[in-house]
């Protein structure tokens, strides 16, 4: 497992994070921007089916919030404390489990019910969270493209899957989609996680042009991709509540 270095003293882990302590600890834990990306992931491809069911959409948005939204944050928190948050850990197994528990017996209901072998999709999605975030096998499985197919893909996926009962041409371009912006969430946060989370400061200058400089420091080698990242989560939120909004 490699784990994660704390960040330096000063400059906050994500751009997201609250002040640490008590119950901000916990929000930051469920990088709240993050997590509505990737549901929205679920609602575009449940949108997408021919019919849609809501209340089988809803059940599958709940699953992935508990998955990801707590679970793989979790566990994520317990491989090197990269949010620098003072939960516990033993509250953070009691959290990762639990909610994961809750995500398969979802899945578990929604395939007795509906479909049997969307049951297939279950231990599939147990073993992309515990693979990618508790980083096995020397982290092989914590990858840009394992990050993409496991948070951006697979959601899409199951999203369409629940509603639809089936998958089709539509769910693999909208998983396909899934994972193409989520390679690009991930370019652009490894960036500025990298930058928040090992760099001190910056030195230097920007010679332009005209022949005037302008100074570099920390938080203007970061603010780019960040802008990028919260213009992402915006769109794909919106996105999906314009899906929402016309198939209502």
């Amino acid at each position: 497992m490699t784990g994660h270095p704390a960040a330096p003293e000063g400059v906050r882990p994500a751009w997201y994070a609250l002040d640490r302590g008590a119950w901000r600890d916990y929000a930051t834990l469920l990088h709240p921007p993050y997590t509505a990306w990737h549901l929205s992931y679920v609602v575009v491809g449940g949108c997408l089916a021919p019919v849609v069911a809501w209340g089988r959409l809803g059940a599958t948005v709940a699953a992935f919030g508990f998955a990801v939204g707590i679970g793989a944050h979790a566990l994520d928190e317990l491989q090197g404390r990269p949010l620098r948050t003072s939960i516990p850990d033993r509250v953070l197994v009691v959290l990762a489990v639990a909610s994961i528990a809750g995500a398969c017996a979802i899945g578990i209901v929604g395939a007795l019910v509906f479909r049997p072998w969307i049951a297939l999709l279950v231990p599939l999605g147990l073993f992309l969270v515990l693979a990618y975030n508790l980083e096995l096998l020397g982290g092989r499985f914590h990858s840009d493209i394992w990050f993409a197919l496991a948070w951006g893909g697979f959601p899409a996926l199951c999203g369409y899957a629940a509603v639809a009962g089936g998958l089709d041409v539509v769910a693999v371009l909208a998983a396909t989609f899934a994972v193409l912006l989520s390679l690009a969430q991930r370019a652009l946060s490894s960036h500025v996680r990298f930058l928040r989370r090992h760099t001190t400061s910056v030195t230097g200058e920007l010679e332009l042009a005209d022949g005037t400089t302008e100074p570099l420091d920390l938080a203007r080698v970061i603010a780019p991709a960040e802008r990028g990242l919260r213009l992402l989560t915006a769109a794909i939120v919106l996105l999906a509540a314009a899906l929402v909004g016309f198939r209502l």
